[in-house]
């Protein structure tokens, strides 16, 4: 990808002068020429196309979302592509000393349709790769933050690059200048070359789709053993080998995997029921994935899941095909923050209806005011409970540390409002807050038009019973040690539990923070 990268921005130099793409390219051929040049080149073209073909093997079906199907072809048309400019190049510096500068092969194909050619095999390169690793990283939160900007470098570069070449091409036409010819048999063994070597990669590819075809249909004539896999609608049977996520594929079972099958995201997580014996044990790429979003010892990744017995299998998340793409779920690491007013029916019960709506409106709009200016989204309003979700365009460290701002926020105003709160209706203001952080699906839900931007996971349902929790504890803020230390606080003398919270297998470890300490978190931010 730098190869490709930095040759598409020496043809963009182009647009300055033919001169100066030569001086450039004149570096870069010294660079590419060079032993550690070659080796780095070449060595990483073979391992891209061992591991592309390695890829293809061991798939057991070819159905594949269009995007990886389109990158697949790409990179198995690149060497049929390529031979021509290999050999034309490379070769031909080698074996004639012909130098490849851009006089001679601009000037070469001005005016065919070998310019067409050249502008399609640079498209080609260039998008197979960034295909790649769109793919690779679309579930990382960094690169979706950075996708509108990388897109646009993605189409100005080889635009810049097409530009380039046109301007070099128009230079030499007009100018005329005497570009550097070949031997006529010269040319011949040259383009003799390409073509062998388009024959071979050709015959190899064959060979590798052949020798697949070939292992399916020996699975079918000697009866390979096969496995059953119950889904919640249908059940199917498949070859022993298979992975779930192909299983699915191969079935047209609608199945989520936005990686691609390379256990880079957990999309594609299923909650599965055995028997002992029936689950491999988890590579170390999927145990590493599972850790990251604290799965349940029963979830395991159906791309990476290749069971030795009849399982059955739920996938966990809905696929695009089953929701409007605008209430379409992405998982995202974000931390929730939960809000309640305390001893809201006593008040209810004393005061007239219209109050309570006064009372509500000044609330939730100290609350919302105060998660919107550290960066929140307050996005439930739901009887005198508030949840904000943080993290929606920012890492995780960052989102506890706006969450935990968030929080200071709120009880400073709440505060404030409720020094002459008893005065007016009879009984003190009091409240209390719940956060935790960690993965969880964030999107739209709702029925027809009435619908809300939400978060639906483990994490929201803690950071609710840790506002519970707030109740029993008498304290302003219960937030999780996890949450705690993404947010950098340092809370030492602070109270420690370990509380075990309905809907989770474990205990959790959670700092209890009443008035005072939360008054003296604030007084170095306000003196900052």
């Amino acid at each position: 990808m730098a190869y490709v990268s930095l040759h598409l921005l020496n043809h963009a130099v182009g647009l300055v002068s033919l001169a100066a793409a030569e001086a450039v390219l004149a570096v870069a051929r010294a660079v590419w020429h060079s032993l550690p040049g070659t080796v780095l080149l070449y060595g990483a073209a073979s391992v891209h196309i061992g591991m592309a073909v390695a890829a293809l093997w061991e798939r057991r079906t070819l159905r594949m979302p269009w995007i990886e199907a389109l990158r697949l072809v790409l990179g198995l048309s690149l060497p049929l592509l390529l031979a021509a400019h290999l050999t034309a190049m490379r070769w031909a510096h080698e074996a004639y000393g012909i130098d490849g500068s851009y006089l001679r092969v601009v000037g070469g194909l001005w005016g065919t349709p070998g310019a067409l050619f050249q502008l399609a095999m640079m498209t080609a390169a260039w998008a197979h790769g960034c295909l790649g690793l769109h793919l690779a990283l679309r579930s990382r939160a960094p690169w979706r933050r950075a996708a509108p900007m990388l897109f646009a470098l993605a189409l100005l570069l080889p635009l810049s690059a097409a530009a380039g070449f046109m301007a070099m091409g128009r230079e030499i036409a007009w100018t005329s200048p005497s570009a550097p010819s070949q031997g006529h048999g010269q040319g011949e063994a040259l383009d003799a070359a390409a073509e062998r070597v388009r024959w071979a990669y050709a015959a190899a590819l064959a060979a590798l789709l052949l020798a697949r075809a070939a292992r399916g249909l020996k699975g079918r004539v000697t009866g390979a053993p096969m496995l059953t896999l119950r889904y919640p609608d249908r059940t199917v049977a498949v070859p022993r080998g298979w992975s779930v996520l192909e299983a699915s594929r191969a079935h047209r079972i609608a199945h989520l995997s936005v990686c691609g099958g390379r256990a880079r995201c957990s999309t594609c997580r299923v909650r599965v029921r055995a028997a002992a014996g029936a689950l491999p044990a988890p590579s170390a790429e999927e145990a590493r994935t599972l850790a990251r979003v604290h799965a349940a010892p029963d979830v395991r990744l159906a791309c990476q899941l290749r069971p030795n017995a009849d399982i059955d299998v739920l996938p966990l998340f809905a696929p695009p095909s089953t929701l409007p793409p605008r209430r379409f779920g992405t998982e995202r690491e974000v931390a929730v923050l939960f809000v309640d007013l305390r001893r809201w029916s006593g008040l209810a019960e004393r005061q007239w209806p219209f109050d309570l709506v006064y009372v509500l409106d000044r609330y939730f709009s100290l609350v919302g005011e105060a998660v919107r200016a550290s960066g929140g989204v307050p996005n439930q309003f739901i009887g005198d409970s508030v949840m904000a979700i943080f993290g929606l365009q920012s890492d995780l460290p960052s989102a506890c540390r706006a969450a935990v701002d968030a929080a200071l926020r709120i009880d400073a105003e709440l505060g404030a409002w409720g020094a002459g709160f008893a005065s007016e209706f009879g009984q003190q203001l009091d409240f209390g807050m719940g956060l935790h952080a960690g993965p969880a699906a964030v999107g739209e839900v709702g029925y027809l038009d009435t619908t809300t931007l939400t978060a639906v996971g483990e994490v929201v349902n803690t950071a609710s019973r840790l506002q519970d929790h707030s109740k029993d504890a008498g304290a302003r803020l219960v937030l999780s040690e996890f949450a705690a230390a993404q947010a950098g606080l340092r809370l030492d003398g602070q109270p420690r539990v370990d509380l075990v919270i309905r809907g989770r297998t474990q205990a959790l470890k959670v700092c209890t923070l009443g008035p005072e300490a939360m008054a003296g978190l604030r007084r170095p931010a306000s003196a900052a």
